[in-house]
């Protein structure tokens, strides 16, 4: 699995990401909207189906190689 620690600025839609917090993986899915400006990110969760809006300050966020759709 290859990893790429990511800045909000850097996703784009459809991109696999995961979402760290003190070495815990809390989120993970793939990237259905982005607002550059108020640094804001949203995943369609792979493990619940859920939309989740992700904190860039208080988590570690990185592009990995997704499964395939």
């Amino acid at each position: 699995m290859t990893t790429q620690q990511t800045e909000t600025a850097q996703l784009q839609l459809d991109d696999y990401i995961q979402a760290w917090h003190n070495g815990k993986l809390l989120h993970q899915g793939r990237v259905t909207d982005v607002v550059r400006s108020l640094e804001l990110t949203w995943i369609l969760d792979a493990e619940t189906g859920v939309r989740k809006l992700l904190d860039p300050e208080a988590l570690e966020i990185v592009r990995v190689a997704g499964p395939r759709a």
